[in-house]
């Protein structure tokens, strides 16, 4: 399948899908079982910084920039239904707010060597083009600027619960494009192993800074094991995982 064609099929399920995760894994928080920013501290002070959410959704991660003291909240999503949403969630902010609907394995105007923070959310797993997706942030930044991103790590869907016990029922080592179980095989998203996105960063030019995929673990374990994402699949590999980069 063509990347123009998972684009358009990818766009057309967020447009349908957008508002079962409006709000959700949004800053301080990173994602399913990990540690969150409040605890980690990776982006320090954010207070007069100029940042970039790749993959802004509804916007709960620029508003939470915003009461840290960004002096610009950009945005960037392929879906209009959340760059609308995220509109409506950013409207009583203080500072300039500029909203830009676009995938961003496409560079859609934004400025070069601008932006303080780049970071993207439980986002940049969608990307078709990885390295063009880096080479973009790393043209969006400053100097010395940060790129953070989290995403679900990618041992996560390798592992299934079925008849009572977890086993691995795909490869961990065969990249490429799949239709994604957790959107009932309606959309299309690319496995790549962890040295992959290290290795991207790399040869886009990152600095990389740290790599975090502990595991936070709530106390209860009482749900059903074969959701998604579950205590039990948890304790057996990581659900996210976190990469800080740095522009040289």
């Amino acid at each position: 399948m063509e990347a123009t064609e998972i684009l358009k099929m990818n766009k057309e399920r967020w447009e349908v899908s957008a508002e079962r995760f409006f709000g959700r894994t949004a800053l301080p928080e990173y994602g399913p079982f990990s540690l969150n920013e409040e605890q980690l501290n990776l982006f320090g002070s954010i207070s007069g910084n100029k940042v970039l959410d790749i993959g802004c959704g509804s916007g709960h991660s620029l508003q939470y920039m915003g009461v840290k003291g960004a002096k610009e909240l950009w945005g960037l999503d392929l879906c209009t239904k959340q760059i609308e949403t995220a509109r409506n969630v950013l409207q009583d902010q203080q500072v300039e707010v500029t909203l830009v609907e676009s995938p961003m394995e496409e560079n859609p105007g934004l400025p070069s060597s601008y932006f303080d923070i780049v970071y993207s959310i439980y986002a940049l797993g969608w990307t078709t083009n990885l390295y063009q997706t880096f080479s973009n942030i790393y043209d969006y930044l400053k100097p010395g600027g940060i790129f953070i991103f989290s995403w679900e790590h990618p041992l996560h869907d390798r592992l299934k619960f079925e008849e009572s016990s977890f086993t691995f029922n795909k490869s961990y080592v065969t990249e490429g494009p799949e239709f994604n179980e957790g959107w009932q095989n309606q959309a299309v998203i690319h496995h790549r192993k962890l040295s992959t996105y290290i290795n991207a960063l790399i040869d886009a030019g990152f600095m990389i800074d740290k790599v975090i995929d502990e595991v936070c673990l709530p106390e209860e374990h009482s749900e059903n094991p074969s959701r998604w994402y579950s205590t039990q699949k948890a304790n057996l590999v990581p659900a996210t995982f976190i990469i800080k980069a740095s522009k040289k």
